[in-house]
């Protein structure tokens, strides 16, 4: 399906590859259908999305890097001032960046807030693309009134608030910040459905789940299993909160007199090999994988459970266990294990008897191997990137007939 005329579609996302990666596939098919796509994204990350076809446009961010994970804080409050910080410097930087070359259509990660100020100020289509849950009909009284009634009492929620109001003021937007970032025009989620909590309660007229649309990505790189190995296991914590060597200590201790196990072992940048003592030769020790073609030939993953890392392995019928670090990634956690897929391993409780009982009981379970077998094929079917390309090219068309 394509438009009438190519388009030239803007996209904004921030410095993370949960937020980056979901969309790049899309993002490269949209380019093929022949739209000029624009991507708004720091520097760290212009080659990836130049990779697409899409043309970087390259700004500051004021959010800690990968470098200084602990810069995030500890506490909501903490996440969100950082965003709406970043939010407020960024917004006259894409101003700048896009003076004269306005887009026809804004797309946007759910953490790019000017995004929708700037489709407000130009007039224009805005569709979010979420790489992750969505809210559903009651998600206010059901979790996000525990999280965030405290902190509105707070002198730093209250502060927060104010700012953030008066900041959408200054832009002739008058909705409530919850509204702003909560209730987008139009929403898809990049995600599996099986993935969303209450999905029976979510507004489809206003978000359309895509399920994962990951494409080809080789040129990440392309791992090879050893033809030697009997199993493989990936245990990967992602790419931000990685500094656990107690944690891969006790994975190493756990696979450690099994070597039939090939276990790749990803310890991120901030972890040397040698805090990890002895380590066997069925160990694959590195501080990053080309994880998506790990999967594809893995048996098991110990996970972070964030949600890329969770619908990978979804994707490529991989049973999981779930040890989760931080936000999303608890609720996840659970999900994988309603989803009879995978173990929640409480990050205090993942010790070596705990972790190898979890991924041994798992891989040997053919109900587990039949429910990944048949959510692998649930994935497969929802439709993905084109499907995806498709609902944003209807977007323009509607703006063009409305116009």
């Amino acid at each position: 399906m394509s438009t009438e005329r190519p388009a030239h579609i803007a996209m904004f996302s921030i410095a993370a590859h949960g937020h980056v990666n979901p969309s790049l596939d899309v993002i490269r098919e949209l380019v093929a259908r022949g739209h000029r796509v624009t991507y708004a994204i720091p520097e760290s990350f212009a080659d990836r999305v130049a990779a697409t076809g899409a043309e970087p446009k390259v700004y500051e961010s004021t959010l800690p890097t990968g470098e200084d994970p602990g810069a995030w804080g500890s506490e909501t409050i903490d996440y969100i001032e950082l965003f709406l910080n970043d939010a407020i410097a960024a917004l006259p930087q894409f101003a700048e960046l896009y003076a004269g070359d306005e887009p026809d259509l804004v797309l946007y990660d759910i953490t790019s807030y000017p995004a929708r100020v700037l489709a407000h100020r130009w007039n224009v289509p805005i569709v979010q693309l979420s790489p992750n849950l969505v809210a559903w009909e009651g998600y206010d009284e059901e979790v996000a009134a525990a999280i965030f009634d405290p902190i509105k009492a707070s002198p730093r929620g209250i502060a927060y608030y104010d700012r953030f109001t008066g900041w959408l003021g200054e832009n002739g937007i008058t909705l409530h910040p919850d509204t702003f970032i909560g209730v987008p025009d139009r929403c898809l989620a990049l995600i599996p459905r099986a993935m969303q909590p209450n999905a029976d309660r979510v507004d489809e007229t206003r978000t359309t789940f895509t399920g994962p649309c990951q494409g080809d990505r080789s040129g990440e790189g392309t791992w090879q299993r050893p033809a030697d190995a009997e199993k493989v296991l990936l245990v990967s914590l992602g790419s931000t909160f990685t500094k656990q060597p107690g944690f891969y200590r006790e994975c190493v201790a756990a696979f450690r007199d099994l070597p039939e196990w090939h276990v790749v072992l990803q310890i991120g940048k901030h972890v040397d090999p040698a805090d990890l003592g002895d380590v066997p030769a069925h160990f694959e020790v590195c501080s990053w994988v080309p994880q998506l073609s790990v999967l594809q030939q893995a048996d098991a993953f110990i996970t972070h459970a964030g949600m890329g890392g969770s619908q990978e392995g979804l994707a490529c019928g991989v049973p999981m266990v779930a040890v989760p670090q931080a936000v999303d990634q608890f609720g996840n956690a659970a999900l994988l294990e309603e989803l009879g897929v995978g173990r929640h391993v409480p990050m205090e409780n993942a010790t070596a008897d705990v972790l190898r009982e979890a991924v041994l009981s798992l891989v040997g379970d053919p109900a587990v191997a039949e429910r990944s077998a048949a959510l692998k094929a649930e994935l497969a079917a929802e439709g993905g990137t084109p499907f995806a390309a498709d609902l944003i090219e209807a977007e323009l068309r509607g703006a063009s007939r409305a116009s």
